[in-house]
């Protein structure tokens, strides 16, 4: 959320490359445990069971929950900053956001190479609208947008783990496939997720100064010298991102959160209706506990995109609400397309399109 002076964005910024083992890893790591999982649950005709059992009605409610999913992300994006985006860029920008999280480890996400494509989108709608209040968004201030944008989803983050907790003691929402040992995990993970988001969004909010502490003290190991200056100087910049937020008036969160709150009900109810689709008498209060439980359970997973556990995740939080093992894999196949590998090919074609675009601007410049 930019502040009230912008910037032009820096010609000689450098541009963030996808490199094909960015696309390969991902993409082996999840047909590799899919696979995995086939071998275990195949059934010859389980994917025309499936066919056969979809109800086209919820399918396309799931495929709308994608298009959803979208839609409020690049309406909050856009929101943000104060439309310096407008809602068409910030669409974009939320698929970019989807693509490089996809392509980056689940605990690291897409935020830079997305806070550079910010700068570069705003710089475009500025001069296409020729706006003369609103200039284009300077890339710290595009870094400023991604912070709130974070600190939003940290927020959902917060209040979500409770309502799974809570449901905890009433239904299986770890499932008994999980052992004891599983839950306790689970447990535990979302209790100290819980704690880091809300330590997280106090700290942004009123003391940007601990982080800063934080951070200072963690580079200062013998492995992590290299970075101290890199990092430092970040949180210096974070710190005046914290101030900018302090001074945004009380509709500017509640509105922000509930872009966030449709940006991730969207997310939670793609599982839900794919497997509502086919399997009609599912138990849904559980089946929605067990897709947000499984959707946070993957925010740390060190792959990219969490390709490979998430997948073993679905396996393991929705196998037994399936009539059929055998339909794991088809099912899964849906839900991974609508919701992770159709981002992989928006961003390939949005990044080459950009490739090119540089390139011609390089040849016309010779």
């Amino acid at each position: 959320m930019p502040d009230e002076t912008h910037h032009d964005v820096d010609e000689g910024a450098g541009v963030p490359i996808v490199s094909l083992r960015g696309l390969i890893l991902p993409l082996s790591l999840g047909l590799g445990v899919l696979g995995i999982i086939a071998w275990y649950t195949w059934d010859e005709g389980a994917f025309s069971q499936f066919a056969r059992a979809i109800n086209p009605w919820l399918m396309a409610g799931a495929i709308g929950m994608t298009l959803a999913r979208v839609v409020f992300g690049g309406w909050r994006i856009s929101f943000v900053s104060r439309h310096s985006l407008g809602f068409r860029a910030g669409i974009r920008c939320q698929l970019m956001w989807d693509f490089a999280s996809n392509i980056s480890p689940s605990v690291v996400g897409g935020a830079p190479l997305t806070a550079y494509y910010i700068a570069r989108e705003s710089r475009v709608t500025s001069m296409e609208t020729k706006a003369s209040r609103k200039g284009p968004i300077a890339i710290g201030d595009a870094s400023a947008v991604m912070t709130y944008v974070m600190l939003l989803d940290q927020v959902w983050f917060a209040l979500s783990v409770p309502v799974i907790l809570v449901a905890s003691v009433y239904m299986d929402v770890i499932p008994s496939a999980a052992g004891s040992v599983g839950l306790w995990t689970a447990t535990i993970y979302f209790v100290v997720l819980m704690a880091y988001a809300a330590v997280f969004a106090y700290a942004t909010l009123f003391r940007p100064e601990l982080l800063s502490r934080l951070a200072s003290g963690i580079v200062r190991l013998p492995f992590l010298r290299r970075f101290r200056e890199r990092v430092l100087g970040e949180m210096t910049q974070f710190i005046a991102r914290a101030g900018v937020l302090r001074k945004q008036k009380s509709d500017f969160f509640l509105r922000g959160f509930l872009l966030t709150s449709g940006t991730w009900l969207a997310r939670y109810f793609l599982a839900v209706l794919v497997i509502m689709s086919f399997v009609p008498d599912v138990d849904t209060l559980l089946l929605i506990m067990r897709s947000i439980a499984q959707t946070i359970s993957s925010l740390v997973m060190p792959t990219p995109g969490g390709a490979g556990g998430i997948e073993g995740l679905y396996a393991l939080f929705f196998g037994d609400l399936l009539p059929s093992a055998a339909l794991i894999v088809p099912s899964l196949i849906t839900w991974r397309i609508l919701g992770y590998y159709i981002f992989l090919v928006v961003g390939v074609a949005m990044s080459t399109r950009h490739l090119q675009r540089t390139k011609g601007k390089h040849t016309t410049g010779r």
